[in-house]
């Protein structure tokens, strides 16, 4: 039986890996943004805080003396920040509409700073982007509280060194991320998706013949999938059971009518004494025997096809069933006189098969030798144990003359020297479908030893 062949539209492998890698994806972008967000905001502020600290030592410094605002520049202050990077430093000290010291041309804070709290701003001076703090303090002079604003900016080309920095960081430790969350995603299809390939590994092992139901501990979401899978096992088990109880059933309905037909045809012959009439009645003994032979083959034929799409696999005895086929054969070859010599080993043959297909096919091979054999001849069934077990047939018949040995095996093909014996042509298909199922194959060649055939049934040794 030909398995079709499905066409698979998507990969749920492929499919979930995407999705976890989207999502790998997604959150290693979001970590870059953060990592890189929280890490300028930390530089931001101790720039902040630096800037802020030189800008309270310096108001701190400042003092009255004889009436005005006097500064000693703590150069320390601005010194802290001038070490830390290549970044310039600029203050200006402001008061009373007029700078008393450092840059006048220093922007000052668009909110008038507060005592004790700094104002923060970002703007351009002098072609380059500078961070400022501006702090007020009070300073009296001439009797009068005089308000000082003590502005303090450095360029933030460190800062950006630092961003820069930080952003390759972030970038190699998101890359990192994503391509660990990548690994881990693949892993991660592949452990969700191996319950799956643990049962179609379990059910493809069993082979046609095992309608077993699946009884693996299975996720919970593939539980309707195994119940379902039960339950059509369970009904294809019934269905091969009706077939097989038909074929069995077809074959004694047919057989037992033939026999008797032929049975009161041959009474009719005894009594006739006209030799055109008895003539006739033997015409019709022939025809009721080729269609004996015909549907008894066919029907074997049916039995083999149905039998090799569930095949058993037996411990069996093959010397057992060569001696059981010769035994129900010895009849009909001592009605020709015909000796059925066995060259068997003492010892059993074991061997796995379907034991009703192998004697099926034993039995086809002899019955094809005894009836083309000629009377007071001989019959060799005999085993080889080699590589391979050879179970040989070798008569001393008519052979098979000139008939190509290759399309012997073909449905309904007869050797063109045995057109005046009862045949079907379905002995040896039948023996070569049951050989190949089991692995083996059916060798067709001349007797060495004179006339006749020999025909051999060769199985795979265990």
């Amino acid at each position: 039986m030909t398995a079709t062949k499905m066409h698979p539209t998507a990969s749920i492998r492929q499919n979930l890996f995407y999705q976890l890698a989207g999502v790998a994806a997604i959150l290693s972008f979001a970590f870059f943004l953060i990592v890189r967000g929280v890490a300028e905001q930390a530089a931001e502020m101790t720039q902040d805080g630096i800037l802020s600290a030189s800008a309270t030592a310096i108001a701190d410094a400042l003092r009255s003396e004889g009436g005005a605002v006097v500064l000693d520049l703590p150069y320390s202050a601005l010194s802290m920040l001038g070490t830390l990077n290549e970044d310039r430093v600029f203050y200006r000290i402001y008061t009373d509409q007029q700078t008393l010291t450092g840059y006048p041309d220093l922007p000052l804070p668009d909110e008038r700073p507060r005592r004790g709290e700094p104002v923060f701003e970002t703007h351009e001076f002098r072609g380059d982007e500078v961070r400022a703090v501006s702090v007020m303090r009070p300073v009296g002079a001439s009797g009068a509280a005089r308000n000082v604003i003590v502005t303090v900016a450095q360029t933030r080309l460190g800062l950006e060194a630092t961003s820069r920095t930080i952003t390759t960081t972030a970038t190699g430790v998101a890359a990192g991320f994503f391509l660990a969350a990548t690994g881990l995603s693949l892993w991660a299809a592949s452990a969700a998706l191996a319950p799956i390939e643990r049962l179609t590994s379990a059910v493809a092992r069993r082979g046609p013949y095992d309608l077993r139901p699946v009884t693996a501990d299975t996720p919970t979401e593939l539980v309707p999938l195994v119940d379902a899978l039960n339950s059509f096992m369970t009904r294809l088990r019934a269905s091969l059971s009706r077939t097989e109880d038909f074929i069995a059933e077809a074959a004694h309905r047919v057989r037992t009518p033939l026999a008797t037909v032929r049975t009161q045809a041959e009474v009719t012959h005894r009594k006739l004494n006209k030799p055109e009439h008895r003539l006739a009645i033997r015409e019709m003994i022939r025809a009721i025997d080729e269609s004996s032979r015909s549907a008894g083959q066919m029907l074997d034929h049916a039995m083999v096809k149905f039998r090799t799409d569930t095949l058993a696999s037996d411990q069996l005895d093959m010397r057992a069933l060569i001696d059981e086929v010769c035994d129900r054969l010895g009849a009909t070859a001592d009605l020709k006189d015909i000796d059925i010599i066995r060259d068997l080993p003492d010892d059993p043959i074991p061997i796995h098969g379907d034991g009703i297909l192998l004697q099926a096919t034993l039995q086809n091979l002899l019955d094809n030798a005894i009836k083309y054999s000629p009377e007071d001849s001989r019959i060799t069934v005999s085993v080889t144990p080699n590589d391979a077990l050879w179970v040989s047939i070798t008569d001393e018949g008519r052979g098979f003359g000139d008939a190509d040995l290759t399309r012997l095996k073909t449905r309904y093909t007869r050797g063109a020297n045995v057109g005046d014996i009862v045949g079907s042509g379905l002995g040896l298909t039948i023996a070569d479908e049951v050989a190949s199922a089991h692995g083996g194959r059916i060798d067709i060649k001349p007797n060495e030893n004179g006339a006749g055939a020999c025909v051999s049934l060769v199985l795979p040794r265990e």
